[in-house]
């Protein structure tokens, strides 16, 4: 017969030893503390649940293997473990960016769900408190449970960020290219003004020229007109 204590241990352990292997790639640094974290919310939740567990068989007399004493010394260590087991998750995936900080919540419900679903079929081969090494059998369907559900949970989170970090390398892709046909429009803007501003200083240049040989000829004009006759063309022809 295996206890409900070593049937836990199997159970979690596996599954947050398998979790741990998707997410120390994902979570970088952070991934290796994943076990630890887990591992120490899971003592801090036993010690939080069992005195209350323990008081409630004891002083109100309250039969776990009854309905409905079993039902609510379930809820209370299920709500203990939760709202623990989600706290230690939660303040790993806080750190990073890439892993949605709700994955502590639904893992956790996926988790206990399971386990209970375990504890439920497997309720005639589990004690109260019994031989921690016996029931080989029922050992190993925690430990293969815990580990289908460990890489479930931790493919689906690994999953989903990948498809992040996927998105986000393709914004920062949409974002580069962008800057690039802004810096390029710029840049023919310039190039566009530079030429236009060359055109339009050429084009003044040769208005000023225009304006200058008219000048000029007009000068000419008018000093032919008033020198014309007086001006001796026979001692031009003599010096020659």
């Amino acid at each position: 017969m295996l206890d409900y204590l070593t049937a836990s241990i199997a159970f979690w352990m596996t599954l947050f030893g398998v979790q741990e292997s998707f997410l120390e790639f994902r979570l970088g640094y952070l991934g290796r503390y994943w076990f630890l974290a887990i591992s120490a919310s899971l003592l801090l939740s036993f010690l939080l649940s069992a005195p209350i567990i323990i008081t409630l068989i004891i002083k109100f007399a309250v039969d776990p293997f009854t309905f409905p004493g079993n039902i609510i010394l379930c809820a209370i260590a299920a709500f203990i473990f939760g709202v623990i087991l989600s706290l230690g998750q939660w303040l790993i995936l806080r750190q990073s960016e890439m892993t949605p900080r709700v994955f502590a919540l639904i893992n956790t419900a996926i988790g206990t769900l399971v386990y209970f679903l375990l504890v439920w079929f497997n309720e005639g081969t589990l004690e109260w408190s019994g031989n921690p090494f016996g029931g080989w059998k029922t050992a190993l369907i925690f430990l293969v449970g815990g580990a289908i559900t460990g890489g479930v949970t931790g493919k689906a989170l690994d999953f989903y960020c990948e498809r992040v970090e996927q998105r986000l390398i393709q914004l920062e892709r949409d974002r580069v290219e962008r800057e690039t046909r802004e810096r390029e429009r710029i840049k023919n803007e310039i190039f566009e003004r530079k030429k236009l501003e060359a055109e339009k200083l050429e084009r003044e240049a040769l208005e000023r020229k225009m304006i200058e040989r008219e000048m000029a000829l007009a000068e000419e004009e008018k000093w032919y007109e008033e020198h014309g006759d007086d001006y001796d063309y026979e001692d031009e022809d003599d010096e020659e």
